[in-house]
């Protein structure tokens, strides 16, 4: 029940982003990616995720998306990243997968300041579906 709400929240979000579809084409996989403030999830959300749930934490959320199959069912990834600040500070992103169902996605908390933008840059291998890097730039807003 939770991670189906999370999923939602999750989904709410991708939805709702000045970007509406946020994802790059790898060969035969979509990389789809949103960042939000970690506030945006309810505490008993965060809680059983084990995230971290304050102003200065940021969520990123990757799914992947096989292309060649109808309906484009997730699947699993091995995914690496990296957050860079203007300053050139560099964060490595550690993933956590979630798999509800046939839903799959992951989760990577970091810590950030107010209006601070962010180049997160994303190595995505699904194999031999497709592989590569992805990059997005967010700028984050300190929620209190």
């Amino acid at each position: 029940m939770m991670r189906t709400i999370l999923l939602g929240l999750i989904l709410f979000f991708s939805a709702t982003t000045l970007h509406a579809e946020q994802f790059q084409t790898l060969k035969d996989v979509e990389v789809h990616y949103v960042a939000f403030n970690s506030t945006f999830l309810t505490p008993k959300i965060a809680r059983s995720y084990g995230i971290k749930r304050n102003g200065y934490t940021g969520l990123i959320n990757v799914s992947v998306l096989d292309t060649r199959q109808a309906g484009k069912p997730a699947v699993a990834a091995r995914i690496q990243g990296q957050a860079k600040n203007l300053l050139g500070q560099t964060q490595t992103l550690a993933f956590e997968q979630v798999q509800e169902g046939e839903a799959i996605y992951y989760l990577a908390q970091l810590p950030i300041s107010h209006e601070e933008i962010m180049t997160i840059t994303l190595n995505v291998d699904a194999g031999l579906k497709g592989s590569g890097n992805v990059s997005f730039t967010q700028k984050f807003y300190v929620e209190p």
